[in-house]
């Protein structure tokens, strides 16, 4: 008994360290976007009207590229050799397991969104707060991560990770020592983004220039040549 006990107490602090890990990286991210997204505004602003015509041109250059992409097909089927596209695509492995990867988040994604719905909780103002916290971030991994991502967040729900007073169906937990896994991946996942942070390129320039502000005249050359050439290629002119 006392033994059950002692590994109950590990891996509580195991997941108390693991959260206190997430936090002071979140402080660290929270301090240089405080600095760096500031100064990348104001380069913006000082850029704002370059910005816009190389976006304008890209989307021109792009709607060309595709109506002479759609040009020369319609030259081909009135050849007299052309001949449609016929017979059944073949399917990669590669799409096959993507269905099934897409079917099993699905499931997960239903199962959960449906346990920490905020609909459950309108009679609990705090609680309510926690299940929209929890299903903004479970949506978020739904659309944009991998289906061993939404596994670990599911677990980390049904785990009783959330904080949240749900009345539980003993059924529908799964693998509670995969708990920590979310964490851990959630750790990884901040560490790359203090990592991109540093790395950024406005970054250095923040925090090695004398002048920060002056690597608004390297901005505006790149952006000078660039659309320079996007005229030349849609033939267009100032």
């Amino acid at each position: 008994m006392k033994e059950n006990h002692f590994s109950i107490d590990a891996n509580a602090d195991a997941i108390s360290n693991l959260q206190e890990k997430i936090e002071a990286l979140k402080v660290k991210i929270e301090a240089i976007e405080t600095k760096l997204f500031p100064f990348e505004q104001s380069l913006r602003s000082e850029i704002a009207d370059l910005l816009i015509e190389e976006r304008e041109l890209t989307v021109l250059y792009k709607e060309q590229k595709k109506a002479k992409k759609e040009k020369r097909l319609a030259q081909k089927r009135k050849g007299k050799n052309y001949k449609e596209p016929t017979g059944i695509v073949p399917i990669s492995k590669k799409e096959v397991a993507e269905k099934i990867n897409q079917k099993e988040k699905k499931r997960l994604y239903k199962e959960a969104m449906l346990y920490v719905h905020p609909d459950k909780f309108s009679m609990q103002e705090n609680e309510q707060q926690k299940a929209l916290e929890t299903t903004i971030k479970l949506i978020e991994i739904y659309q944009n991560g991998s289906l061993e991502e939404l596994e670990a967040f599911h677990a980390h729900i049904f785990g009783g990770n959330t904080t949240m007073n749900f009345n539980k169906d003993i059924s529908l937990v799964k693998k509670t020592t995969s708990n920590a896994t979310y964490l851990k991946n959630e750790i990884e996942r901040l560490e790359q983004q203090l990592i991109d942070l540093l790395d950024s390129y406005t970054y250095k320039v923040l925090t090695t220039y004398k002048s920060p502000m002056s690597f608004v005249d390297e901005l505006k050359a790149y952006y000078d040549d660039r659309i320079f050439k996007l005229r030349k290629r849609t033939r267009t002119k100032k």
